[in-house]
This record gives C-alpha cells, sequence and structure tokens, in this order.
C-alpha cells in the first residue's frame, strides 16, 4: 500500500468516525453516566466492532453478505431491534442516564463495553460504509502490512476520536453543565436511536 493510498484512507476513516450518530451519543451517554473511564471503555468497545466490520470486508465476507439479503436483512432488522430498546430506555429514564445521577449509580464499565461494541456491529450504516468505499483499499493491500493496516487504522482512528470525546466532556469545567441537562441529553439520544431504528426498517421495503 503506498502511502497516498494509506492517507485517502485516513481521511475517509477520520470523515467516519467524525460523522454524528448513534455511536456518539452512546459515549456521551457513558461518560456522563459513569465518567472518563466509563466513556473510554465505550469508545475502544465501539473500535473494536469497527475493527471486526474491517476484517471481515479483508477477508471478502462483505462481498458474501451483499450477495445474500437474507442474511443482511437479519442483521439490519437485529440491529434495528437494539437501537429501538436503548432509546425507549432513555426516553422512559429507566436505567438510563438521568436515573442513573439522580441515584448515584453509574453505568457499569461491563454495560458501556456492551454497548460500544454492540451500537457498531448492528448500526447497519458502518456496514454499507464499508462496503460503499472501503473495499477499494482492500485492492491495494497486497502485503501483511497493508492487511494490518487496512484494519488497524478505522479501529485506531474510531478510538482515538471517541477517546477525545470522552476527555472533553469529562473535564471539571464541562461535566457539570452536561450533567444539568442530563435528561434532555438522555432524551434527544432517544430520539435519535429511534429515529435510526425506523429508518433501518424502512430502508429494508
Amino acid at each position: 500500500m503506498t502511502l497516498s493510498t494509506w492517507l485517502g484512507l485516513l481521511a475517509i476513516c477520520c470523515l467516519g468516525a467524525m460523522s454524528p450518530g448513534p455511536s456518539l451519543a452512546m459515549v456521551v451517554r457513558h461518560t456522563l453516566s459513569g465518567g472518563r473511564l466509563h466513556g473510554v471503555v465505550c469508545a475502544w468497545a465501539h473500535s473494536i466492532g469497527i475493527g471486526i466490520y474491517a476484517l471481515v470486508t479483508l477477508l471478502g465476507l462483505a462481498v458474501v453478505l451483499k450477495a445474500s439479503p437474507m442474511i443482511f436483512n437479519a442483521i439490519a432488522v437485529i440491529g434495528a431491534i437494539y437501537l429501538a430498546w436503548i432509546g425507549i430506555q432513555s426516553l422512559q429514564s429507566k436505567g438510563g442516564m438521568q436515573q442513573k445521577l439522580v441515584a448515584n449509580k453509574p453505568s457499569r464499565l461491563w454495560e458501556a463495553a456492551r454497548d460500544g461494541l454492540a451500537i457498531s456491529l448492528f448500526n447497519p450504516k458502518i456496514l454499507l460504509f464499508f462496503l460503499a468505499l472501503f473495499s477499494q483499499f482492500v485492492l491495494a493491500a497486497q502485503t501483511p502490512v497493508g492487511q494490518g493496516l487496512i484494519v488497524l487504522t478505522p479501529l485506531v482512528i474510531d478510538g482515538l476520536w471517541y477517546t477525545i470525546i470522552a476527555f472533553v466532556l469529562s473535564h471539571s469545567a464541562v461535566l457539570p453543565k452536561l450533567r444539568e441537562k442530563s435528561q434532555l441529553i438522555d432524551r434527544l439520544s432517544g430520539v435519535v436511536l429511534i429515529l435510526l431504528a425506523i429508518r433501518v426498517v424502512y430502508s429494508l421495503f
């Protein structure tokens, strides 16, 4: 893989990571609920899911998924159900950020890791991102080093970006102000997740 090709991959990965969506909402929720460590754990669990998609694309399984509508639709439906479930929880504040703050009970680290991993694995938009843009770089990776870069670049960029988000949000000058608006953030996150779930299901018909 040439330097120019890798820089192109790097640019696309940066744009993909910085695009606002349910992944950002999830990192924000766990950072505000549990603090910096919870946000960082959520961030890197999410990045592992990104790395898995990169590896799947590298191995050519993405082509199989694209050629098998039933498999893709099953992944999309499971993802939509999961997103809707988290969204409803956020709207009702049942186990959500607002309730945990009032009870002085932060979310557990394993919950942050679970949600971070699931929000990436069950988000069909990420699969479509790799199918549409990422596969072209796979063809340019003919060596083990190049193939390693194909997997590690999106994983590391995604983890670093959301780690920065967690550090900024957990700063002593920022976190108290955001926590005052925790219920509003919780409900806005719920709306975003439910709308995404509806959009995923609608796109299948």
